[in-house]
């Protein structure tokens, strides 16, 4: 889908321009052409070529996703690659669209295949202030670009809350979720800066004077937004921090847990062990006074069987053994 808007120099905007005037229009040095390109279908991306005469290299590019932000000079035109970021509300995720664009002396082509609401809100400020245009391409280009990096501002903040979310669900009831929440926050957060980061070199080359496409009155509005992707960049750098300090807490909170857990398994083993070693000992008397041997078959015989007191005795012999172990294990803490 293309979307068109002509910005004249007598303060008049005009839209829905067909394919067939493109050519005349640019020729016209005075006025500004903007035309975006949603989802362009192939017949579309013809314009690149048969229209606008590119490079084919920038438009090898302008056809290419996954691309890192960048700045490309082909002559008097420029192609830069930027992104669009927004937060999905609905899974609690971060989404980053890709915006290609080209710009020349009297035009700006920006192409793209996901919605970038930003650049509905910069079309409607031009209609508003018209004064703009007076100023060039550049102007147009600033704003559009301004206002893609200051929406980075509410995107980090709702990742800050994400971060905050995590940590108080870590520490008041730390499950597999979190854990699973934590990794995924942390590729996000990766795959952000991977795409903002870059974005520094691309608004200092056009922060910088040489470049006439942009002109002496939008260079200096470039340093601005320049000054804005370092914040934004530090921001992520933060949470990205502070996210790994919440996954070491979760860490170290479960190995706590696992020790805690072994020292009552050690207690229960040592327990049991004793226990297991008293029975032992007083199974074994009753073992051997349980053989039932005939004092009279042989002169090896066991006087206690006849004794009067034999049986008490052995019971004693039992209590006895049984009270010395428990008392040298509950000294020991086994018991």
């Amino acid at each position: 889908m293309i979307h068109t808007m002509v910005c004249k120099q007598n303060g008049h905007v005009r839209e829905e321009v067909d394919r067939a005037e493109i050519g005349q229009l640019l020729a016209e040095k005075e006025d500004i052409i903007w035309l975006d390109l949603e989802q362009p279908t192939a017949d579309e991306r013809r314009l690149l070529t048969e229209e606008f005469d590119f490079h084919p290299l920038a438009v090898e590019d302008a056809t290419n996703k996954n691309q890192r932000p960048k700045i490309d000079s082909y002559g008097d035109s420029y192609f830069l690659v930027f992104y669009d970021v927004d937060f999905s509300e609905n899974d609690q995720r971060i989404d980053e669209h890709e915006l290609h664009v080209f710009l020349g002396p009297n035009y700006l082509l920006t192409i793209h295949d996901e919605p970038i609401t930003e650049i509905n809100e910069v079309a409607e400020r031009y209609h508003r202030d018209l004064r703009q245009i007076e100023r060039g391409v550049g102007v147009l280009l600033y704003a559009l670009l301004d206002t893609i990096v200051d929406h980075y501002f509410a995107v980090a903040d709702r990742v800050g809350e994400r971060v905050a979310d995590l940590e108080s669900s870590i520490f008041s009831e730390p499950n597999r979720a979190s854990l699973e929440d934590i990794f995924r926050l942390r590729k996000e957060l990766l795959d952000l800066r991977r795409a903002v980061a870059p974005e520094r070199d691309v608004v200092s080359a056009l922060a910088r004077r040489d470049l006439p496409v942009v002109g002496e009155a939008a260079a200096p509005y470039f340093q601005d937004v320049y000054d804005h992707v370092i914040r934004v960049t530090d921001q992520i750098d933060s949470y990205r921090e502070l996210l790994s300090g919440v996954l070491e807490a979760y860490l170290t909170m479960g190995a706590g847990r696992q020790a805690e857990a072994s020292n009552e398994l050690n207690k229960t083993v040592r327990a049991l062990t004793s226990w297991s070693i008293i029975l032992m000992s007083v199974t074994l008397i009753a073992g051997i006074y349980g053989m039932n041997f005939n004092p009279d078959a042989s002169a090896w015989n066991m006087p206690e069987l006849n004794a009067t007191f034999g049986y008490p005795g052995a019971l004693l012999a039992m209590l006895l053994v049984a009270a010395v172990l428990a008392a040298l294990f509950r000294r020991k803490k086994w018991l």
